[in-house]
């Protein structure tokens, strides 16, 4: 599956400063992972993002989420964020990824 490239590379500055910060192939796109764990990544014109199981259900909340389902159920505390609300706020969304990826133990 192709993925936005011009969203990647947002999502890439974005970041850039991060350390432990690498990029890997996953689900179809690209994923954005801190020491190891997935923060966030691009699948399509969607970006996922790893809001963890206690954010799960506020992020699902808000307008233009829903359950990341790439296996065909949906894995908690992951979500998509449809391109509206990326264009909107992604600096937000990004940061909310990081924030819990970077609460994780390094791999």
């Amino acid at each position: 599956m192709a993925y936005n490239k011009e969203l990647a590379e947002k999502v890439r500055n974005l970041l850039r400063n991060t350390d432990g910060l690498t990029e890997k192939q996953m689900f179809g796109g690209l994923a954005f992972m801190l020491n190891g764990n997935m923060a966030c990544g691009v699948v399509g014109e969607e970006l996922m993002v790893r809001v963890g199981p206690e954010n799960y259900q506020d992020a699902l909340a808000e307008r233009y989420t829903r359950p990341m389902d790439y296996t065909g159920r949906p894995l908690k505390g992951m979500v998509y964020v449809e391109e509206d609300a990326v264009a909107a706020d992604l600096d937000a969304w990004v940061s909310r990824g990081a924030e819990f990826a970077g609460s994780l133990p390094p791999k």
